[in-house]
C-alpha cells in the first residue's frame, strides 16, 4: 500500500503493541445491539465509542468509550472534563466530518490528535472488548488494554449504570 492507501484505523491498532481481531459485520447489523444479538456477543463487554461536543466558542470535542449496558454522563462528568458550561453528543454528521467515520463504525483508533479519548473506568475490567472497526463493516475486539495503549485516559463514572 502506498501512504495515501493506508488505513488510519489499523494503523493506529497495529502501533498500539496490543492483540487484536477483526470481525467482519453485516452493515445493517453495526448497531451495538443488533451486532451482539446477531452475532452471539455480549452487550457487558461491547462498547461504544461517543463523540461529544463542549458548547464554547470554538467548540471542544471527546471520543468516550463506554460500555453498551451504560449511559454516557455528558450532563455532569463529561461537561466538567470538557471545562464547559453545556455539552451533547455529537450529531451523526457532525461526528462524521470530525472523524470520517458513520455512527454504528466509530472507533477510538485512528481519530484526529486533537480530539481527546475518555474511556469509562467499567470497560478496562472486561476482560475483552468489542469496538467499532472504524466502519460498519468491521469490528474490533482486544483486551481493554489496547485503548490505553492508544492513549485514552481512564475516567471514574465517565457512564452510569442504565436502571
Amino acid at each position: 500500500m502506498t501512504p495515501s492507501e493506508t488505513d488510519p484505523v489499523l494503523d493506529a491498532l497495529d502501533g498500539s503493541g496490543v492483540e487484536y481481531e477483526i470481525i467482519a459485520c453485516d452493515p445493517d447489523l453495526a448497531d451495538t445491539a443488533e451486532f451482539c444479538k446477531a452475532y452471539g456477543y455480549r452487550l457487558d463487554e461491547s462498547a461504544n465509542t461517543i463523540v461529544v461536543v463542549g458548547k464554547s466558542d470554538p467548540a471542544v470535542y471527546a471520543a468516550c468509550v463506554i460500555l453498551a449496558t451504560t449511559r454516557l454522563d455528558v450532563n455532569k462528568t463529561v461537561r466538567k472534563k470538557l471545562g464547559v458550561r453545556k455539552a451533547s453528543f455529537a450529531g451523526g454528521e457532525q461526528t462524521e466530518q470530525l472523524t470520517g467515520m458513520t455512527i454504528g463504525g466509530v472507533t477510538p483508533f485512528g481519530l484526529p490528535a486533537d480530539i481527546p479519548l475518555w474511556v469509562d473506568a467499567r470497560v478496562m475490567d472486561s476482560g475483552r472488548v468489542v469496538l467499532g472497526g472504524g466502519g460498519r463493516d468491521r469490528k474490533v475486539i482486544a483486551s481493554p488494554e489496547i485503548l490505553t495503549a492508544a492513549g485514552a485516559e481512564v475516567v471514574e463514572d465517565l457512564a452510569k449504570t442504565v436502571e
